[in-house]
């Protein structure tokens, strides 16, 4: 029987940017035309908002947010290196950069040979940018995986290559940032494309709402899979892998609620207190809150991230796990919470 070793991290992109520009999301944000005046200064915000930004724009908490995301990434990078899988299947969103408007699948899984991850410009590290790195699939796993789900009842998309982009950021990030150190990432990985952002996919661009023209009701897309269902085919996969040859770790890769997403906030902070919530459950081993949790509250609390965590909580259930390691990050200015977990066999 195989082992699985269950993680979760953020991807969060400007944390391969420096601090100076760690809150751009929050600063394009506030040039939104529809912003009350008194939300444009900080004299307006909310007071933990205030303080997080400061007298130098939010670079002093931007160094404290680096070094605790680090911190927990270093955590699950050393529990992955002690477990050291056959290979990694990693759940996370792609926000129109692989999957547009000629195709959304639910859920995809990448059975590729090689996977290209880009480096952004103006990197902490002080790379190139572009597809400086490669790093293998697991063909065999992956069609493995995809062949089990089908048999499972969920009809799972697969591809031998990609169709846009080479491999969206939700995954290159995990990847870099796992290895934020660079010592190397020797194991090879099994993407699943989640469609979390769902109703904004096209109509959004999967990113940053349009203030120049106002998005209605009939613009929106179809839904993205229910949390339930997700949830489920997490299950599904963590019984699919568990009857395997394979050690493998199942990760999660994303923020949760995010600040762009939250309508409600104006855009401009998560909703923490929402993310609380599911983390409490989630630490609990409270799967139920999960798999009962709706679209209508993701969406309204811009938690559409959450959906690749939804595949990991039903995982959890289904190898009767509670987390035994678990942190959450918090923020005002730096666009979304940030959870990360370990889960070993």
């Amino acid at each position: 029987m195989a082992e699985i070793l269950a993680l979760g991290v953020s991807h969060y992109p400007p944390l391969a940017g420096p601090d100076e520009r760690m809150a751009y999301i929050l600063r394009r944000m506030l040039q939104n035309p529809n912003l009350p005046a008194a939300l444009r200064e900080p004299a307006g915000w909310p007071e933990g908002m205030q303080a997080e930004w400061g007298a130098d724009e939010g670079v002093a908490a931007a160094g404290r947010h680096r070094s605790d995301l680090v911190a927990a990434l270093m955590k699950t990078r050393a529990a992955l290196d002690e477990f050291d899988p056959d290979f990694v299947v990693i759940w996370g969103d792609d926000q129109y950069e692989n999957f547009k408007e000629d195709v959304v699948p639910p859920y995809c899984v990448s059975a590729y040979e090689r996977f290209k991850i880009t480096v952004p410009p103006g990197n902490v590290w002080g790379e190139p940018p572009g597809e400086l790195f490669e790093t293998p699939g697991h063909v065999p796993g992956a069609k493995h995986l995809t062949s089990g789900l089908i048999e499972a009842g969920f009809d799972a998309a697969y591809a031998y290559k990609p169709l846009h982009h080479s491999l969206g950021h939700a995954f290159a990030n995990a990847v870099l940032y796992l290895d934020y150190n660079r010592v190397g990432f020797p194991y090879p990985i099994v993407p699943i494309a989640i469609n979390c952002y769902g109703r904004k996919v096209i109509s959004q661009r999967g990113g940053f709402p349009n203030f120049e023209r106002a998005v209605d009701e009939a613009d929106l897309d179809p839904p993205a899979p229910t949390p339930r269902r997700l949830f489920d085919m997490g299950a599904a996969t963590a019984r699919v892998l568990s009857a395997s040859p394979w050690r493998v770790a199942l990760l999660a890769s994303s923020g949760w609620s995010h600040a762009f997403l939250t309508e409600k906030n104006r855009f401009l902070y998560p909703d923490t207190p929402a993310d609380r919530r599911m983390y409490e459950a989630l630490r609990g081993g409270d799967y139920e809150t999960w798999r009962s949790h709706t679209a209508a509250a993701v969406e309204e609390s811009g938690q559409q991230e959450l959906l690749n965590w939804m595949c990991l909580a039903g995982a959890l259930q289904e190898l009767g796990r509670k987390p035994a390691s678990t942190e959450f990050i918090d923020t005002w200015i730096f666009n979304s919470s940030k959870a990360f977990l370990i889960s070993p066999p």
